[in-house]
């Protein structure tokens, strides 16, 4: 078992990200990093149809998530081979206009956004996945609504549904979600390369096995957080 530095919520071109996979690559191999998950957002149908009206169309779809997935699976080979980086691929449920998201590490099938929270979640585990509630606290949006805060507002009914909860999202700390005494994660919810200089989770597993390294974010026992810097 190895202390691994960890970041698992990690967004490209193939949303709203800067930087493309590669670059990705290069970026958290030069800051020594050992895990890390790729999750671009999967958009709800009301979401998706508002940034199309504005111009901007995201490349991860549920057409193009098969073609996603092998990329990503293609990219781990060369992030282990070159960079000594393990990567599991992933993506984030992204339902804006009832706002939750809800990363999915290690899935192999789309899931729709549009689902209610229990299934999406169930969706996940179905794959054999792990289910996070991302950023619960996060006061800030993208729509008209724009808190995402359903999922800690319903902490009580969502509280032992997930695998994990983001006790830290990028710069900022959730107490509340802490004192849940859930198990948690912190996460640089990365868009551009600056976002690296955050949060994030140290955790004790096998560096190249995602059994194990899943193993260890379910139970929860060998985890704590870290405020990464240069």
């Amino acid at each position: 078992m190895d202390n691994l530095r960890c970041d698992f919520h990690i967004h490209t071109t193939y949303s709203d990200g800067e930087c493309s996979v590669e670059e990705i690559l290069k970026l958290y191999a030069c800051e020594r990093f050992d895990v890390i998950a790729i999750t671009d957002h999967a958009l709800d149908k009301a979401s998706l149809k508002l940034f199309t009206q504005y111009g901007w169309i995201p490349r991860l779809s549920e057409d193009s998530f098969s073609t996603y997935l092998e990329y990503l699976q293609e990219a781990g080979k060369k992030a282990r081979m070159e960079y000594n980086l393990h990567l599991i691929p992933g993506m984030e449920v992204s339902n804006n206009t009832k706002e939750y998201h809800i990363l999915a590490l290690d899935i192999k099938e789309w899931i729709d956004p549009d689902l209610p929270v229990p299934a999406i979640v169930a969706e996940i585990h179905r794959q054999g996945g792990i289910a996070i509630a991302c950023h619960p606290e996060e006061k800030i949006g993208i729509t008209s609504q724009g808190a995402y805060r359903h999922l800690y507002e319903n902490r009580e009914q969502y509280r032992e549904l997930f695998d994990a909860w983001e006790v830290a999202n990028r710069h900022h700390l959730f107490p509340s979600v802490g004192l849940m005494k859930v198990p948690y994660l912190a996460n640089s919810d990365l868009h551009r390369p600056k976002d690296i200089y955050s949060w994030k989770t140290l955790l004790k597993a096998e560096k190249f096995n995602t059994n194990s390294i899943k193993e260890a974010i379910r139970t929860n026992e060998t985890i704590s957080i870290f405020l990464h810097r240069s």
